[in-house]
């Protein structure tokens, strides 16, 4: 029973040891580049120096040895706590993530025969979602006799990315597919 305790704490051990996430840097020993450009807990540039003078410099000032950058001539190390550069790393990207606006797309329907004021509701709607950065599709669906005037659906088409040719650009022209005919416009 008990080799089996220590095999459990082996296996849990190995798996801290191992730098499985490609993301966080190589630190202390695993950093496998023979020469190393040194830059000192003080932020001075200490020169190319031996990973193993790098490493007895950081155990010295009781601080971890980190890889800032690794190019094909050797890698950028600097002596510092590798808690508070992996806590800093993190803060910086979910700080780039909070930054990124991710672009949708929403859809505004139409029929060929649509009154003037759901017209307008609808415009209202696309600007606003134009405003707000997103690409707007607009579809126009054609059902049972309303095939044979696709003159009409292509007109209200045509009016409503003139209406907002001031503040978005046409991505895809008014094409059919099926039974809908569909145009997509992106904000300037």
């Amino acid at each position: 029973m008990e080799d089996c305790t220590i095999i459990q704490t082996f296996e849990r051990g190995d798996a801290r040891t191992a730098n499985t996430n490609k993301d966080e840097p190589r630190i202390n020993e695993r950093i496998n580049a023979a020469q190393i450009r040194l830059i000192d807990e003080n932020g001075m540039n200490v020169g190319i120096v031996t990973q193993r003078e790098a490493l007895r410099r950081a155990d010295e000032a009781s601080l971890d040895l980190v890889e800032i950058s690794a190019t094909a001539e050797g890698s950028v190390c600097k002596i510092m706590d590798a808690g508070k550069y992996k806590y800093e790393l993190q803060k910086r990207r979910a700080e780039a993530k909070k930054k990124q606006k991710v672009q949708e797309t929403k859809e505004i329907k139409f029929t060929p025969n649509i009154g003037d004021n759901d017209y307008q509701v609808k415009m209202r709607n696309a600007k606003k979602f134009l405003g707000e950065g997103n690409k707007v599709k607009f579809t126009l669906r054609f059902r049972g006799r309303e095939m044979s005037y696709q003159d009409l659906g292509e007109a209200v088409l045509k009016r409503a990315a003139a209406d907002v040719a001031d503040i978005a650009k046409i991505e895809q022209s008014p094409k059919m597919d099926g039974r809908n005919m569909g145009m997509l416009v992106a904000p300037k």
